[in-house]
């Protein structure tokens, strides 16, 4: 999509504070973070929310899922972190590209808010 902030971003087309990349995701720290440590992690595939996910997009969610603990210990979280997806509008999903929050080095609190 022309107009995603995140396809953008993952194009190279917007400077962003890279993590992590590879052919498939792209992990950058946010703008506005809630946390010592506030990365997103994004498909590099637009995909607007969880419920556009398809069947065909099972081995994306995995990739990603399975380089969480990786980024997590490069930045250092080793005593925990939290990770988030936001859905939809009552969800508070403000870019409609799936992405996911990665958050560390505080204690979090729950309920999460």
């Amino acid at each position: 999509m022309n107009d995603c902030i995140f396809c953008r971003i993952s194009k190279g087309e917007i400077p962003s504070n890279k993590v992590y990349e590879d052919d498939k995701i792209l992990c950058f720290h946010d703008l506005d973070p809630q946390a010592p440590v506030h990365v997103l992690i994004i498909p590099k595939k637009h995909i607007a929310s969880l419920d556009d996910v398809g069947e065909e997009d099972k081995e994306l969610l995995g990739h990603i899922m399975t380089k969480v603990k990786d980024i997590a210990k490069t930045l250092g979280l080793e005593n925990g972190y939290r990770l988030v997806n936001n859905c939809g509008e009552d969800g508070f999903q403000t870019v409609k590209h799936i992405h996911f929050h990665l958050l560390g080095k505080r204690k979090m609190t729950w309920p999460p808010g």
